[in-house]
């Protein structure tokens, strides 16, 4: 009884410590982040002439063309209407947008990526004519222009 007893503890054992060595072999696993980098062209816009934003997804050295959802979130500054537009994928992982703006001033948009069960929403500022005041007092004419670079 004492042998079974010890064997069934040694087994038990063995399996715990098996468990744990896979545990951590997942942890070493772990995908690697979804990036995206968000890019406006021009910088500064004109009214009335199209913009285009794009949102380029990637995870490591893979493009991603499947993201489960891309939807830009724009609003100038200081407005509580904030317009969701859904893009869709163009080619190798970049989700494209082009718009036009009838009103100058200081804008905002946001991209909302959600993929491979992970989530990134990089923000850039962006002018239309001349520049309003921002949301944030500390935000500079030289950072709106330098957030491309």
């Amino acid at each position: 009884m004492k042998k079974f007893l010890f064997l069934s503890l040694f087994i038990v054992s063995v399996l715990s410590i098996s468990a744990c060595n896979n545990k951590d072999n997942k942890a070493d696993e772990l995908p690697e982040f979804v990036e995206v980098d968000l890019k406006v062209n021009p910088e500064k816009g004109k009214v009335n002439e199209p913009m285009v934003f794009e949102a380029k997804v990637t995870q490591g050295d893979e493009d991603v063309e499947d993201a489960e959802e891309v939807t830009f979130e724009i609003w100038r500054s200081k407005d509580e209407k904030h317009e969701k537009i859904k893009v869709e994928h163009t080619a190798d992982g970049i989700y494209r947008l082009e718009k036009s703006f009838q009103q100058e001033g200081t804008y905002y948009i946001i991209s909302h990526v959600t993929a491979r069960d992970m989530h990134n929403m990089p923000k850039k500022v962006f002018v239309v004519g001349t520049p309003s005041e921002p949301e944030d007092p500390s935000e500079s004419k030289h950072d709106m222009n330098m957030e491309g670079h």
